[in-house]
């Protein structure tokens, strides 16, 4: 093939030797050079590709922490609170109260009824957050107003939490005697003391109701779900996604990724981390280990494999993370006080082990500091056990990471992915609600993990928060609330370390440093293409420029096309 060179208004690289360039030449699908156009024309024969001209290139963003799932839950209508797009890049209004909620139900069940769907029919629906809700929480009561026959299943935004109404609850046998961890119950004020309000906290509770969890899980995948994640990804500049818990990596599995991200028409290349199944039946880690081992070692440049997702406690804003003392700021009535362990902390170093042995790199999901702790403390006891360089294990989400956290996780080799969005779509509720003003503060610490030299990066979380770095970075370096507050204005990092981050330092977390997130000679020939410079603009205005689409592999992805 011959060379393409693409001049550009400006090509930031994120390569410290070579850090800004003129243009970027393409060969093969990887990057032969970037610098001037005069320079990359001494490679020989040679076209010159005005496309990105007026336009800003980046290395390709890197996600390490999302779901497919975030194209999957399109399949069912959306009713949280803040507007959406979707894959098709309609917008979805949010519902800004309990009344605004049970409306849009309603016109959905209507619309079933119409459409001649049998009254017992499932009613599923998802990006439900009660915190942002004034007045009650919504619950089994809510819901029976809009069917007291057809069962009704809604997903909160967190993945953790779903709220179900007593059709379902018959339906499903859960009742007063369900020993089941994470069947709240009304408080001792409601007529309905003690018994089911219709919320059920983490997997095990979420599992009772049937085929209603399995069908809306942010878990499951389809082929038509995958493409419209990537799609998702295309429109806000992301070249490289990872699916971070797609459950065991089975045969039947494997080849759908494959033939789906295979096709030439797929605009990202994948990361798919094998994990323990959430919330199901307990799987043997020794045997995962060997499977994702294997699965490691057959990676291609589009679908790659190599690391491992745990899970060891829930949600700060569904109250089923693990702080520590003095717990939660105002707990609501019929929550436990300080959350559910997802993993017994006695049981993780043995299953961390399964997997360190086989050289993986594993990710543990751990929003409360309590949690993190217990991570560490696995970490700690497994490299005592078995020594082992360059492992890279990594706190996932890192929401209340202390500072005494940080130094001891670069004393052991970890990274840190940080959840940034949350200061956003979360930060006045985490102040007034759930942790409190000065714990607050310090949530989502990039600062501190580049003060402690932690390696690290920033995530979405999608669909928990929408997919999109220029946003995840805007939060990084601003921490400005939904409220418009600067929350923690010390954590505050600048455009150039959130942007790093965002590519090489995201890179770095998945052992692919050595094929993307920067620009420079041999790297994957994959870049988002801006209207602006992230670096020159105003960091307030971050999030607000547009994205023309991006680059894999030398070929174009247009957003929107």
């Amino acid at each position: 093939m011959s060379t393409t060179i693409y001049p550009a208004r400006k090509v930031i690289t994120m390569n410290p030797a070579n850090p800004v360039a003129e243009a970027v030449a393409v060969k093969d699908g990887r990057i032969l050079g970037a610098g001037s156009v005069d320079e990359l024309a001494q490679w020989g024969p040679h076209e010159i590709d005005n496309t990105f001209a007026d336009k800003v290139i980046v290395p390709g963003f890197v996600e390490v922490h999302c779901h497919a799932g975030g194209g999957t839950v399109w399949e069912n209508p959306y009713i949280g609170f803040y507007d959406r797009p979707d894959p098709d890049g309609v917008v979805w209004e949010g519902c800004k109260s309990v009344d605004e909620v049970l409306d849009r139900l309603r016109r959905i069940d209507q619309e079933m009824t119409d459409a001649g769907e049998p009254d017992d029919a499932l009613l599923l629906a998802w990006g439900l957050d009660p915190l942002f809700l004034p007045g009650d929480r919504l619950y089994a009561e809510h819901l029976d107003q809009v069917s007291t026959v057809r069962p009704i299943y809604i997903a909160h935004v967190s993945g953790h939490l779903a709220t179900v109404n007593t059709a379902l609850m018959v339906k499903e046998n859960i009742t007063v005697d369900t020993p089941t961890p994470g069947v709240a119950k009304y408080g001792a004020d409601h007529a309905q003391a003690g018994q089911p309000n219709g919320e059920l906290h983490e997997p095990a509770a979420m599992r009772l109701a049937g085929e209603a969890m399995e069908r809306m899980t942010a878990l499951r995948v389809s082929a038509t779900g995958i493409r419209n994640w990537a799609r998702i990804a295309r429109n806000v500049g992301h070249t490289t996604i990872t699916d971070l818990a797609t459950g065991p990596l089975d045969d039947e599995s494997v080849a759908l990724w494959e033939e789906v991200v295979n096709d030439e028409a797929f605009p990202a290349r994948v990361v798919r981390a094998a994990s323990l199944p959430f919330g199901g039946p307990t799987a043997d880690p020794k045997e995962l280990a060997e499977v994702a081992a294997a699965r490691h070692r057959n990676s291609t440049d589009k679908l790659h494999y190599g690391i491992v997702k745990l899970f060891f406690d829930g949600s700060i804003q569904g109250f089923t993370a693990r702080v520590s003392w003095p717990y939660y700021y105002r707990l609501p009535e019929g929550n436990p006080e300080n959350g559910i362990w997802l993993t017994a902390p006695d049981a993780m170093p043995d299953i961390l082990e399964a997997y360190h042995r086989h050289g993986l790199t594993v990710h543990c999901h751990c929003n409360g500091d309590q949690a993190t702790e217990a991570w560490l403390d696995a970490v700690e006891t497994v490299l005592e056990r078995h020594p082992r360089w360059d492992h890279r294990h990594t706190v996932q989400h890192c929401q209340m990471t202390t500072k005494a956290q940080y130094r001891r996780m670069a004393g052991l080799g970890m990274c840190a992915n940080i959840f940034a969005n949350h200061i956003f779509f979360w930060g006045d509720q985490h102040r007034d609600m759930t942790l409190g003003p000065e714990r607050a503060r310090g949530m989502d610490a990039c600062a501190t993990a580049l003060r402690e030299g932690v390696p690290f990066s920033i995530h979405s979380d999608d669909p928990v928060t929408p997919l999109g770095h220029l946003h995840t970075m805007w939060c990084a370096v601003n921490r400005v609330t939904a409220s418009g507050d600067v929350l923690g204005e010390d954590e505050r990092i600048p455009v150039e370390a959130a942007l790093h981050a965002a590519t090489l330092g995201a890179a770095y977390q998945i052992k692919r440093d050595d094929e993307i997130g920067s620009i420079e000679t041999g790297k994957l020939a994959d870049f988002a293409i801006l209207e602006d410079d992230p670096l020159s603009v105003d960091p307030m205005t971050l999030k607000d420029i547009g994205v023309w689409g991006t680059v894999v592999g030398g070929v174009h992805y247009q957003a929107g096309q």
